[in-house]
């Protein structure tokens, strides 16, 4: 008995040995492939993870280096005052109400900066205001070079100016998008050359479109704007919105100080285009209105805004035409109005000197008139 026990236990520990013997080969065969192969994978992917560059680095590097640093000076000249002036015997007077102490009255260069970049050969957009009455522009690259700029036009009413750099490229360039393809959500990158601080980059997104300067209590200007909660520091104007890709979407303009700070606004860059491309070809820009303001309101049902004349200047257009303030915008062309926009892109399509028809409702009769806009310019002589 105790043969055949040992016998049949050597045979079980064969039998059991085998067993063991085939388990491990197929985990050093089948499985060890499998996961030898996930290790590997997992390795690329953290070799690519690691090297890869955020969309903000990928879109700065496309953009960057086509912005600019811009520096104007301005020469203030000495005030004249009579000599026997009775403001120079009370500097708290004169302190008072900001003006030049006598020995502070004398010629001096006003120095100021902001942004810009490059959008083609040699030729920057910036903010008309960032120019504004400067008697030398310098342009600042990225290589570190300074050259002297010469304004190609600006126009005032759209606050957007070109400008000529002095010198030969090649000139790195700005990638324009499109900025009617831009949604309220989308990622927004702030990029400009505050105090000559290069490439300075602030994130945010888009958080409004066709933003009423009206609304932000800006009468002089002719602009509907990109709202971004993307900062834009004090010297970025000029500089570029970007998207998520490093496309030029907007051209940073202004922001918000007191109640409300920490909105910023950008120029959409398809009417930048449009207005950059004017002033290469004419040095200026024409702005058809017919001089009027407008005035959205919700109609009594509360489903669609009924558009109102608010203001009409006087001796203009409108006010030859026979249009009367409380008058409802109805068509202005073949275009149904909805919004005060409608009103002013269709004018503006119109062009000047050129008939355009304006359905009105005043006091529930409808009013059809003919309009025969002019530029702006020619409202302000008025």
């Amino acid at each position: 008995m105790k043969i055949i026990r040992k016998s049949k236990l050597k045979r079980y520990m064969q039998k059991l040995l085998l067993l063991t013997s085939l388990i491990t080969l197929g985990i050093t065969t089948y499985p060890t492939k499998v996961i030898s192969q996930s290790i590997s994978e997992a390795n690329i992917n953290e070799v690519d993870l690691n090297s890869n560059k955020s969309f903000i680095s990928k879109a700065v590097e496309r953009t960057g280096p086509a912005v600019v640093t811009i520096d104007t000076q301005r020469y203030v000249k000495k005030r004249k005052f009579p000599r026997n002036s009775q403001l120079y015997l009370d500097p708290y007077f004169e302190r008072f109400f900001g003006l030049d102490l006598p020995n502070n009255n004398r010629p001096r260069i006003e120095q100021n900066q902001g942004s810009g970049f490059l959008f083609a050969d040699g030729l920057v957009m910036t903010n008309a205001h960032v120019v504004n009455r400067s008697d030398k522009v310098i342009v600042g690259l990225t290589n570190g070079k300074k050259l002297n700029a010469k304004l190609v036009g600006q126009d005032f009413f759209t606050d957007l100016a070109v400008l000529k750099i002095e010198g030969k490229g090649p000139w790195p360039k700005a990638q324009l998008g499109d900025s009617a393809k831009i949604k309220v959500g989308d990622w927004a990158i702030a990029v400009g050359n505050p105090f000559g601080l290069e490439n300075t980059v602030t994130l945010g997104i888009i958080s409004n479109l066709n933003r009423n300067v009206n609304q932000l209590g800006i009468y002089d200007k002719k602009l509907e704007l990109i709202q971004t909660d993307a900062a834009i520091n004090p010297g970025n104007s000029g500089g570029p919105l970007l998207n998520s890709d490093g496309e030029v979407i907007g051209i940073n303009t202004l922001i918000r100080s007191g109640p409300g700070a920490g909105l910023s606004f950008a120029i959409p860059i398809n009417k930048a285009k449009e207005i950059a491309y004017q002033l290469i070809k004419n040095g200026k820009v024409i702005h058809p209105m017919i001089g009027i303001s407008l005035i959205e309101e919700s109609n009594s049902e509360g489903k669609n805004n009924v558009v109102k004349v608010g203001y009409i200047i006087p001796s203009s257009p409108a006010e030859q035409s026979g249009i009367m303030i409380d008058d409802i915008i109805i068509k202005v062309g073949n275009k149904d109005i909805e919004k005060a926009s409608d009103v002013i892109d269709q004018i503006s399509k119109n062009g000047i000197n050129k008939q355009i028809n304006i359905l009105l409702n005043r006091k529930n009769k409808l009013i059809k008139l003919k309009v025969i806009p002019t530029d702006i310019t020619n409202l302000r002589n008025n």
